[in-house]
């Protein structure tokens, strides 16, 4: 795949993460072209103006525009990793972007919004929410994003929390929508987190923007919840892929002697993860929560049992390749005799792959729609 970035401000090399050998797909889309080539040709910004990118997939706008020193706010510690390989690969500093997490803000008032439209609405909305404040009142807000995930909602999020819209052209099936800052608009309340009461349980779960299922308890966990591992043997605990860690929670509940770490990708599924451990368990359990790429740096035999609901999607792409980078990696890292507990679509057929890792598999439960299965090291 070529992995050349050619526009007004440079060529670049670009590499996607997680990294596969034969990777099929760019680490940019027609979107990011579209924009870095009208920024390019229509926005006079000085060496002094404060740029702000949002949602960049894999560092393509950031380096491009490092010399702007922009600031860039990611969910993903996917694409701040990619960013700082990108900015290395293209012989720019680590310190000419300034990476900043979901659930952060900049210290500046902005001259310039890029904002990449998000797959999940919710995260843009809490996004503007959070950014608006900082707007400059001559502020350039651009969202760009792929036709077919531009939907009329996002233009109606767009004009109720920042101003005026008006769409570009659409060229190789990419956009971008111009948002005018109207300082007389009545903005509500932010909605987010969002807070529910886990069923059959006093549990209060509280859920950031870009959270899986964030209004209630998706059907995939409520078949984990009831079909988790109960050996009193096990001792330590990772919940892959946590979300908002309700899985890892369950089980902090069921066994008192779980040491649990919580792994996820997304910033603000690990902060969510976090605020519901420590509002059930604060006094009694012991927890760590770790933005990972899956298990990349965890050391070998650490893990007693790994329960995991893999993803089948990398923002709008999807493939098996995380959940197969999860299951090599958990029988890593996972103890003789360990557990790794998998639950799945049934089409996705993940028993295949963990035959043929482990050696075993088993299946623990199934219905019309998910499989768990198990597999012992």
């Amino acid at each position: 795949m070529e992995n050349r970035l050619n526009v007004p401000q440079g060529q670049f090399q670009l590499l996607r993460l997680p990294y596969r050998k034969q990777e099929l797909l760019r680490a940019w889309d027609a979107a990011d072209e579209y924009l870095l080539n009208h920024f390019a040709e229509h926005c006079q910004a000085s060496n002094q103006a404060k740029i702000v990118i949002v949602n960049d997939s894999f560092g393509a706008l950031a380096v491009a525009l490092a010399d702007y020193q922009p600031i860039a706010i990611s969910d993903s510690y996917l694409s701040q990793q990619a960013t700082k390989l990108n900015l290395a690969a293209n012989q720019r500093l680590a310190e000419s972007v300034v990476l900043l997490d979901s659930l952060s803000l900049p210290v500046t008032e902005i001259d310039y919004l890029l904002i990449k439209a998000p797959k999940t609405l919710a995260l843009l909305e809490y996004q503007l929410h959070r950014l608006r404040p900082l707007l400059k009142a001559n502020c350039t807000v651009i969202v760009a994003g792929m036709v077919k995930n531009l939907p009329p909602t996002l233009w109606k999020v767009l004009e109720k929390l920042i101003g005026p819209t008006k769409p570009s052209i659409a060229v190789k099936k990419a956009r971008m929508i111009f948002a005018e800052l109207d300082p007389n608009l009545s903005i509500p309340a932010n909605p987010y987190p969002i807070v529910y009461q886990l069923e059959d349980s006093q549990l209060q779960i509280s859920n950031h923007a870009n959270v899986f299922s964030r209004d209630s308890l998706d059907i995939g966990t409520r078949f984990l919840l009831q079909h988790l591992p109960t050996n009193p043997a096990y001792q330590d605990f990772i919940d892959l892929g946590c979300g908002n860690g309700v899985v890892g929670l369950s089980l902090a509940l069921q066994l008192p002697q779980a040491n649990l770490c919580f792994v996820d990708e997304s910033f603000m599924a690990l902060a969510s993860a976090k605020q519901n451990f420590m509002a059930a368990l604060s006094e009694t359990g012991s927890a760590q929560f770790i933005a990972a790429d899956c298990l990349n740096g965890f050391t070998a035999n650490r893990a007693d049992c790994i329960v995991c609901n893999p993803p089948f999607h990398q923002q709008h792409a999807v493939g098996d390749h995380i959940a197969w980078q999860m299951f090599q990696q958990a029988h890593k890292v996972l103890r003789a005799g360990g557990e790794l507990r998998v639950i799945g679509n049934r089409h996705l057929n993940y028993h295949l792959s963990l035959k043929k890792l482990f050696g075993n598999c088993r299946q623990v439960a199934s219905n019309s729609k998910f499989v768990i299965f198990s597999s012992i090291k």
